[in-house]
């Protein structure tokens, strides 16, 4: 058998629940990193591999499809080499619905993994600041990186809830479709396709701006970058980071995740 139904796929959801909720705060937090430090690197990928795209409205387009075909490779990595990704962690609530796992197991889980993924996130940041890639294109990477920051700390409140809403809706169906198969190809094609539509479609995802924001930030300081694009960097401090952008986002992530997908399912084939 290479895949399992929807009924199966969800049995598996909720048994996996158990483990996660159980977890030392130990492993978690480091399985956490990792999955931080994976997103973090298909989000610099996709910048690299599309800079020079997305900096120009004529070819905008096309940049986020580049973006789209690399940025997959860091939910990849979570899901077949093993990392607790909050996002993904959000099918937990089928779990706590079948009542396999408390409510405070659920918010123990999501409070460890969050902030290892902020932690692997930030290693990554620091990494490529020090390594000097912002350099590349003769700085117009730097200065796209603290565009699309400027960009996601400029977003309303509202407008970032629903963004994190469609995009936890297709990492959590990406998840979900992975979880289906039981050969490697087939993983990555489901998990491709679902995340290249969020990052082409421009949804909003809390891990990933656990590196795009930050980048924006650090790169920010460089004042050639941000004169190459005539960039108004006012948008980018602490308040930006973790009210105006990662609160709204985080909260649509849950309810596309949780609620959408998870809690969907669950009522459908339960």
């Amino acid at each position: 058998m290479t895949a399992l139904t929807p009924r199966e796929i969800m049995k598996k959801q909720s048994d996996g629940s158990v483990a996660k909720a159980e977890g030392s705060i130990g492993e978690l937090f480091l399985l956490a990193m990792m999955a931080g430090a994976f997103i973090a690197l298909g989000a610099q990928g996709s910048l690299m591999a599309s800079f020079n795209l997305t900096s120009d409205p004529s070819t905008f387009g096309i940049g986020k499809v580049v973006m789209g075909a690399v940025f997959p490779v860091g939910l990849m990595m979570v899901v077949i080499c093993g990392a607790e990704l909050f996002t993904g962690n959000c099918l937990m609530i089928i779990g706590t619905l079948d009542k396999k796992i408390h409510l405070s197991g659920l918010l123990r889980n999501w409070a460890i993994v969050y902030l290892g993924n902020l932690a692997g996130s930030l290693i990554i940041v620091l990494a490529i600041a020090y390594s000097g890639l912002w350099d590349s294109g003769e700085g117009l990477l730097g200065a796209v990186t603290v565009k699309t920051a400027v960009g996601k700390c400029s977003l309303s409140f509202g407008r970032a809830v629903v963004l994190g809403i469609f995009c936890n809706f297709l990492v959590c169906l990406a998840v979900w479709m992975a979880a289906g198969s039981q050969e490697t190809i087939g993983k990555i094609f489901a998990i491709w396709f679902c995340i290249g539509l969020f990052i082409i479609s421009g949804f909003e995802h809390s891990v990933a701006n656990m590196y795009f924001i930050p980048a924006g930030m650090l790169a920010a300081e460089n004042q050639s970058y941000v004169d190459l694009l005539g960039l108004d960097t006012g948008s980018l401090t602490m308040y930006g980071f973790f009210i105006k952008n990662l609160l709204p986002v985080t909260i649509g992530n849950i309810i596309g995740g949780s609620f959408f997908v998870g809690a969907v399912y669950r009522w459908c084939y339960k």
